[in-house]
């Protein structure tokens, strides 16, 4: 995972932790304050999103538990890897297009980051500049010619 990801992830787990679970459990109180529990639907609607949020708070801590950081400098400059930025051409109709190639938790398709998990990385990983791939993926079979790679 790069330190960008990283940095995010504990952002949002903190963010969380002291902004959205203290919310929560002032709208628990607030709701038990009106009385009877067995008809009150905010307590009930407090709960559930009590259940979802510690849910959320668990599986980032398990992420961010097995994530490791790699270092740009570990990163190899001559072939696609994780992190690289891959500029390459759709060779059917000749458009070019740039992926980062990101750990599942940071891949953003807005952002150009895909999934090193996705056909298209999986595809281009350990390849080089000029080299052509063929990747299945669920519009058919895409011929990608590898235009250039730079390391993030």
């Amino acid at each position: 995972m790069s330190q960008e990801g990283y940095d995010k992830l504990v952002a949002e787990l903190r963010h969380m932790e002291s902004v959205e679970l203290p919310q929560v459990r002032d709208a628990i109180a607030e709701a038990r304050d009106k009385g009877d529990l067995s008809e009150n639907f905010e307590y009930h609607a407090a709960k559930r999103e009590q259940s979802r949020l510690l849910g959320r708070i668990r599986f980032k801590q398990r992420i961010l538990e097995n994530a490791r950081v790699i270092p740009a400098e570990r990163l190899k400059s001559d072939c696609v890897a994780l992190l690289s930025k891959v500029e390459m051409t759709n060779l059917a109709n000749n458009a070019r297009m740039t992926y980062t190639i990101a750990s599942p938790h940071e891949a953003n398709l807005r952002e150009g980051k895909i999934s090193i998990k996705s056909p298209i990385a999986e595809a281009l990983l350990n390849k080089k500049v000029g080299d052509e791939v063929e990747v299945r993926v669920p519009a058919g079979l895409l011929k990608l010619r590898i235009e250039s790679i730079q390391q993030s």
